[in-house]
Order: structure tokens, then sequence, then C-alpha cells
């Protein structure tokens, strides 16, 4: 059977102000393009459907018609919810899906037959895949205890509870004439972050040893990381990465899908297919006058500017480079200047402080020091 695998779509995503609405739109559109040229039997969206909990209508309906779309083109189409998407919303559209074909799991159930999902191909080949959201710690002991496995003490780590939630989830993987496939949104060990995800759901708490997943899992399709990339493990285990890059962190990723080809009998082969209609993203140094001379029709750009700080500089920045989407004095300009100063507070007005903090960061603007002396004047009146 043939695989395509995407994750971490994050629509709705607004970037330093800047929504990403209309890439999405031509994204995805490549995305369905690519699953008609492959003509996969089945599509796996690994989670993040969106970049937050509270998607807009314009963005529930652009999910909504990708996943349609998908599944128009013949593939059987399996979708779960990511740490950004709000399960229950995902779940509160279950009767949308089961009506488009669509296999959309935005929470744990109550029964673990919830998360299993069984088709076969044109060819007859039988296929197995469990389908399971993302969890956070505490709703991970309430999974474990819900499906009666070993009693859970609060001391245990999430990584042990992830380990007996997909040891259950995954007892029935026996069949030998058939191919076993796992999605989920989580942090495996030793993969390496894409630059753009939620810290606090991507730090070691949250992180579970590849040894969780069977050895007789044909194929495990991750979500979570945005850089796509092979995770050493018992079995195959692949992040997708993210189809667009969401913040500069990610710059130097390749967006892309997966393709995987596997057989019940047969090592899985995996390929990456880029994606190519996103905007890039681009971090760009220099002095006004070096700046001058960028091109930014066909990016995104963060600037580090290698002047000194200044009021209005931001303003200097983005009137020669109008897709300039952050601007900041570039760090390594500060730091040769070295280490501020520590100031002595006692007995001294904020008038001075502030100065002084002005003096430690290389600001030498008058105006700003003016403007500071009258929002302060306001406040003591």
């Amino acid at each position: 059977m043939k695989i395509l695998h995407t994750s971490d779509w994050h629509v709705g995503k607004v970037l330093k102000g800047q929504s990403r609405l209309r890439e999405h739109v031509d994204v995805l559109a490549q995305v369905v393009e690519i699953a008609r040229a492959e003509r996969p039997d089945l599509v796996v969206v690994a989670g993040d459907l969106y970049d937050t909990a509270a998607p807009t209508p314009d963005a529930t309906r652009l999910v909504t018609r990708a996943l349609s779309a998908l599944r128009n083109t013949g593939a059987q189409v399996v979708a779960i919810g990511g740490n950004h998407d709000n399960g229950a919303a995902l779940d509160a559209l279950r009767p949308w899906a089961d009506a488009a074909g669509v296999a959309l799991r935005g929470t744990v159930r109550e029964t673990a037959a919830e998360h299993i999902v069984d088709g076969e191909t044109a060819d007859g080949e039988r296929w197995r895949i469990v389908a399971l959201p993302f969890l956070s710690q505490r709703y991970a002991v309430r999974a474990v205890e819900m499906y009666e496995l070993t009693a859970a003490e609060a001391v245990q780590t999430y990584a042990d509870h992830m380990k007996r939630l997909i040891g259950r989830l995954a007892e029935d993987f026996s069949a030998p004439d058939r191919v076993h496939l796992f999605t989920a949104h989580l942090t495996v060990v030793g993969a390496r972050l894409g630059g753009g995800e939620r810290e606090a759901h991507t730090v070691m708490n949250y992180a579970v040893p590849a040894s969780v997943f069977p050895t007789n899992t044909h194929y495990v399709a991750l979500g979570h990381l945005h850089r796509a990339q092979q995770v050493l493990g018992p079995c195959p285990i692949r992040y997708s990465g993210s189809p667009l890059a969401v913040d500069f962190g990610e710059e130097e990723n390749t967006p892309s899908v997966t393709i995987v080809e596997v057989t019940a009998t047969t090592t899985a082969k995996v390929r990456e297919v880029p994606v190519t209609v996103g905007t890039p993203l681009r971090t760009v140094r220099g002095t006004l006058d070096e700046l001058a001379a960028i091109d930014d029709s066909d990016a995104w750009l963060r600037v580090y500017v290698r002047e000194t700080p200044r009021a209005g500089l931001r303003e200097e920045v983005q009137e020669l480079l109008p897709r300039a989407l952050e601007v900041r004095v570039d760090p390594e300009l500060l730091a040769a200047a070295g280490p501020p100063r520590t100031a002595q507070r006692a007995g001294r007005s904020p008038r001075d402080l502030f100065g002084d903090y002005l003096t430690s960061r290389g600001h030498t603007d008058d105006d700003v020091r003016d403007l500071f002396h009258q929002l302060l004047e306001e406040v003591e009146k």
C-alpha cells in the first residue's frame, strides 16, 4: 500500500502580525495535487491542523475543505488532534467527518476501539492504523486508568503512561497478512526540534523513547516536530515535518510531505516530496545601506540591523524592506559592546536609571530619553 503522511499544518498562523492564510491555501492545494499524482491508499494527518485552539471560520473552512479534497482523491483519510488543536472541537466535527469519509480523532475516547481504523486497498491489502491524538500529562494518566491497565501512580512519568497506552492500543498488531500502522502527536527522544514548536510540550517531561512502539509496527507516522526526519527505533518511525515553515526558527527546513510504500511482508520505503509554494522565511543582517540592496520580494524577513539603537529605526528598516516582519538590533553588535553595566539603584531617580540602561544598550537617541521623561511626568502627576 501507499501512504501520504503529513502533519503540522498550523492553519490560522499569524507570524509577527502577518496572516499566513493565503499561503496555507496554496500549500494545502499543492498537498492535494501531490495526493492526486501519487494516488495513495491512505492519507495520514498527524496533528496540529490548526495553529490555535480557537480557529477562525476561514481556518476551519480551509481545513475541512482540504480534508475533503484529500478524501476525494480516492484515498482513505485519518487525521488526529495535536497540542495546538482543540481536541473537543475536532470531535464536534465527527458527524461531518464521518459523512465525508474522514476518520477524525480529536481526543482520547473511552474505548480503545475508537482509535483503531481498519481498511483495505483497492488491491486487497488489509491495513490497520491506531490514531492517538495529543495527550497532556494529566490526560495520559486518565487514559491509562480508563482502559483499565495497571494502576497509574502519580509519581510515574509521562513516558510510562504512554508506553502502557500504546501497548494497549496496538495489542492486536499480530495478523501476518495486514499492514500495521500508528499515528501520534508527540516528541520521541533523539528527534530534532524544527524550530517553531511550542516549548512547553516538547521538553523532556513530554518525550517518550522510541521503544514504546511495538516492533511489529510497519510504520509510525508522527506529528509535533516540524523538521522532516527519521527516528531510530524498533520499527520505521518518522516525522513528516510541516509543509510550511511557521516561524523563523524553521527557515532552514525543507517543507515536504512523506510518501511511504509498504506491504505486510516488506519494509517501508520512504521518500520526501517537497512542498514549494509557501513563502520562504529568511534572516538578513546589515547596515541600512546594506539592507537597501536586498530584494525582499520572495520571502518574509527577520532583520538584524547593524545600527546604533535609536527611535524610528524599525520604521526606517521597514521602509527599505516592506516584507520585514521582525526587526532587531543585531545581537552580535550588542555583544561587541560588552555586557551591560549593573547600575546602582539605591537613591537614584527613574530618569537616571533609564539613562544608564540606554547607555548600556548603546542607545544614544536623546528623543527616547525625552519621551520617557514626558511619560514619567504624566504618571507622577
